[in-house]
């Protein structure tokens, strides 16, 4: 791969040729080299300043250098400490750097609502760019309600102990989730619930527990007998509803819809509450697909040992996360890795 270095000093070859035969008149040819060698000075100069601002401004030109040669890419994207757009502010406000390891805080504070909270999470739309190999992830590190600021905690690990100081870390964010709710309690009485045993076989999107465990043993087909979606059975919290509840080849199915999952990232899960015992029965998995719009997801919780005759005895609990909805956004810092204890200016 070609680096810097070898730019400037492939420039700098063309123009001494250049100026050698600029000094002789008597052969046609030569005025002809001139040209030329002139004429690919320029380009590669041209080629060489516009990188920088190309890199800068250009997100897809910056992803195609970034995959050819990720040292090059960052060499040419310019430090960047803060920037702003949907009203929020991210900023670069503090590291740590010890040995191969950086510690990176960053805040994101909006400007002009209170679009922000303690559960703020950025819906794993954020990328870290690197010269170097290394692991690397973030998570929230706490929220200042005053100031509608949200601080995240980027902790990247270089590969083979390598010191890591010295370097440019890009870090970018395409959405967030600023208000995330939980929910968790009892979502149906199971007693006289009307069961909807018509199945439908769909193309999962996935699955889990004992069930994924069986299809990967048994190599499966990718389709497999879920239940026909029926009118909702109860809504314990907004964007979840459970929408049928019935037998396939003598397994319970108890089937959730989430909404809006790409834009939400509703989700979570049920269990059977002995009502005399209080007994938790946990399900032997789950099938996920999504519905006609590709844009909600149905999961039926599969139980295999709940008699059809014994089902009044149990309710139906859940644990939900749901937001309404996402910020859409271009976020983008880009910094040296070096120890820094308060914000750039």
């Amino acid at each position: 791969m070609i680096n810097n270095h070898q730019i400037f000093h492939a420039i700098g070859a063309v123009n001494d040729a250049a100026i050698l035969d600029a000094k002789s008149h008597s052969c046609p040819k030569a005025r002809r080299r001139v040209k030329w060698g002139v004429l690919a000075a320029c380009l590669c100069l041209t080629i060489f300043l516009a990188i920088p601002a190309m890199a800068a401004t250009i997100p897809a030109f910056y992803n195609v250098l970034y995959e050819i040669s990720p040292s090059t890419a960052q060499f040419f994207k310019p430090v960047q400490m803060s920037c702003e757009d949907q009203g929020i502010r991210m900023e670069v406000v503090a590291s740590y750097i010890h040995d191969d390891t950086a510690e990176i805080y960053v805040a994101m504070q909006d400007l002009e609502g209170d679009r922000l909270s303690a559960s703020t999470d950025l819906f794993d739309s954020y990328s870290i760019h690197t010269p170097f190999d290394c692991s690397a992830r973030c998570v929230l590190a706490g929220y200042d309600s005053e100031t509608k600021t949200a601080t995240f905690l980027i902790t990247v690990e270089q590969w083979n102990q390598q010191k890591i100081e010295g370097e440019k870390l890009t870090f970018s964010v395409r959405q967030l989730l600023g208000h995330k709710e939980d929910y968790a309690g009892t979502v149906l009485d199971l007693d006289g619930v009307a069961l909807n045993n018509a199945a439908q076989m769909v193309e999962l999107r996935g699955l889990d527990g004992n069930l994924a465990a069986d299809w990967e043993a048994n190599d499966m087909e990718q389709q497999l007998a879920v239940l026909q979606p029926g009118a909702p059975l109860s809504s314990p919290t907004d964007g979840v509803m459970v929408t049928g509840v019935g037998y396939l080849d003598g397994a319970l199915h108890v089937q959730l819809y989430f909404e809006d999952i790409l834009e939400t990232d509703n989700h979570g899960f049920v269990s059977l509450v002995d009502k005399d015992t209080g007994e938790r029965v946990e399900s032997d998995g789950s099938l996920s697909f999504f519905d006609e719009a590709h844009a909600g997801s149905y999961t039926d919780f599969v139980f295999s040992d709940i008699p059809a005759e014994q089902l009044g005895n149990y309710e139906l609990y859940g644990e939900f996360v749901t937001s309404s909805g996402s910020i859409q956004g271009n976020w983008s810092v880009t910094f040296p890795i070096q120890a820094m204890e308060t914000a750039a200016s």
